[in-house]
């Protein structure tokens, strides 16, 4: 029967209305409650779309910058046009460049520094998945103005940040809890560097691997989702080409030539540990001199530019992420002395970079230099066993994976992302020896990887595991047991602990109470407030630790069903 036109008029508000109603109750469900699974593979999407998005913003932002200051047409070929300017304008451009980072560092953070990969490590580990979202917005400023200026270092670091960043954004809007604020943090970061580099399957790892630290099955879903919507945001921009073009497909004699693989594996992995140590080393030089000299925090990024700006202005192979360089790597386009000669001044240029505070990531340099380490034993190496030698570019190939999975510690996404820069797959055993061997020194001379030496360097201890980071966690004021407790320390024998040294600050955590408990052996520790002014410290409560070993055996049952789930 068809219903009166007045009757239909008057249905359609009515189901407009239920349906307007409908998804502001879902949408505060969302807000209240949490996602569901299913709900939460949409928001992953969401997510993959804008950081690929930023990212790609992030790129095209670099490269009209650079376009504009440098006056070049083709920013792929950078360091040639670099070449033909004047020298006072290669050696300005870098000075004012650390000095615009400088004052904008000193305006809006409270250290001076620039954050990226280890605080989104930092992030996943002890804040639920959630970065600082101003400082955050900040560091992305800073790295897109030294990119663009000079600095010598690499675009991923900021680019995950500013993914964590909209992350972050979304789990607060969300009211996620810390494993789905975790998983969108993973989500974030897998599609930032699908979309960088065109790498699917490395950006899906590599959020896993690096920053997430486990492969749980309940996190890969989304982040397989993510990570294939920010490479087809690559894709509908860059269309489908790979980062790097090889000249030909690499031909390896197997047997034969494993062991001189096997030997690049180890020189790359010291190679790492060098690119690594020479940044911490530069970063306390650094320290020391600015301490010593009084050094304004802003002129410290201007400092490190105006060094750069000097190196640039004899060898401008230095300037910038070095994607031209790396790529003549490859195609064996290098002689030996030139392969040498740029290794130190890589080194040497992204020490002074990070060192400086000047922003940018370690991945791209990592590249750069594990590819002329890798042409420059393969011009040794063919040039003295020619006759069962493949291309020089598979060493410069196997190098370039083998340095970035030392410096990143990541063999895994490490390996795959060579493959799905170069679209070379024909190379796996080659890649995956050098790489493995490369991975087990580093790690042993340093903490694991650059991004966890550098949260170790700041006091936080993710590199053991979460049976050492997790103690940092816990305040003993959440868990000690007030004066008044039925079940609570007497105060006479709190008294006799305090008089005897034995005490904790109510600001202390467990990193701090574990270690006295198995000195002492004893059952709790008074819990201390000092109100200042010589006045006696006041017994807040105590901590027992039976309580202490309660919680974190709980966190420790959390931490594995998360990682297992």
């Amino acid at each position: 029967m068809i219903e009166p036109a007045e009757k239909q008029t008057k249905a359609r508000p009515t189901a407009f209305a239920s349906a307007v109603n409908g998804i502001a109750r879902g949408w505060e469900v969302l807000r209240t409650r949490g996602p569901s699974e299913v709900q939460f593979w949409f928001i992953a999407l969401l997510v993959g779309i804008a950081s690929g998005l930023a990212a790609i913003a992030f790129r095209f932002g670099i490269e009209n910058l650079q376009a504009w200051i440098y006056g070049t047409d083709n920013v792929l070929q950078l360091h040639s046009h670099i070449a033909g300017l004047d020298w006072w304008w290669i050696f300005l451009i870098p000075v004012g460049g650390g000095l615009a980072v400088g004052l904008l560092l000193d305006r809006f953070t409270d250290d001076g520094r620039v954050r990226a990969v280890a605080e989104v490590i930092e992030a996943a580990a002890l804040n639920n998945g959630r970065v600082q979202r101003r400082r955050g917005l900040v560091s992305s400023l800073a790295s897109l103005i030294t990119l663009s200026t000079g600095g010598s270092s690499g675009r991923e670091g900021p680019v995950v940040h500013l993914a964590a960043v909209l992350s972050s954004y979304v789990a607060g809007w969300i009211r996620a809890d810390g494993i789905h604020g975790r998983d969108l943090l993973g989500c974030a970061v897998a599609a930032a560097v699908s979309a960088s580099f065109n790498a699917p399957i490395a950006g899906a790892l590599f959020a896993l691997e690096v920053v997430l630290r486990h492969f749980a099955v309940h996190a890969f879903a989304p982040i397989a989702i993510a990570s294939v919507a920010g490479t087809i945001i690559n894709r509908l921009v860059y269309g489908d080409v790979t980062e790097f073009v090889l000249p030909m497909q690499s031909a390896l004699e197997f047997y034969v030539e494993l062991p001189a693989f096997m030997m690049l594996g180890l020189l790359s992995g010291i190679m790492g540990v060098v690119l690594m140590r020479s940044i911490f080393w530069a970063d306390d030089i650094a320290n020391g001199w600015q301490t010593a000299t009084g050094l304004p925090r802003w002129a410290r990024p201007a400092v490190a530019g105006a060094m750069l700006g000097a190196l640039a202005i004899w060898w401008p192979h230095i300037i910038g992420v070095g994607y031209e360089t790396t790529s003549l790597a490859l195609t064996g386009d290098l002689v030996l002395r030139e392969a040498v000669v740029f290794i130190v001044l890589k080194v040497a240029a992204v020490a002074i970079t990070m060192g400086g505070r000047m922003g940018g990531g370690v991945f791209s340099p990592s590249l750069m230099v594990g590819a002329l380490t890798g042409l420059a034993f393969g011009l040794v190496a063919t040039s003295v066993f020619p006759e069962v030698s493949g291309e020089q570019s598979l060493y410069a190939l196997a190098g370039m994976g083998a340095v970035a999975a030392a410096v990143l510690g990541a063999p895994i996404s490490t390996t795959l992302i060579v493959f799905e820069l170069t679209g070379d797959w024909q190379t796996g055993l080659a890649v995956m020896v050098t790489v493995s061997l490369s991975s087990a020194l580093a790690s042993r001379m340093v903490d694991r990887s650059f991004f966890l030496t550098q949260l170790e360097r700041r006091g936080v201890h993710l590199a053991a595991g979460p049976e050492a980071w997790l103690l940092g966690t816990f305040d003993v004021q959440s868990i000690m047991r007030s004066p008044d407790h039925p079940r609570g320390a007497k105060a006479e024998a709190c008294q006799e602990l305090v008089l005897a040294g034995t005490w904790l600050d109510k600001s202390a955590t467990l990193e701090e109470a574990m270690p006295l408990f198995e000195k002492t052996n004893a059952a709790f520790l008074p819990v201390v407030h000092f109100p200042g002014d010589d006045a006696p410290p006041e017994v807040w409560g105590a901590l027992f630790q039976v309580d202490a070993l309660k919680a974190l055996n709980r966190a420790l049952v959390s931490t594995a069903v998360e990682e297992h789930s």
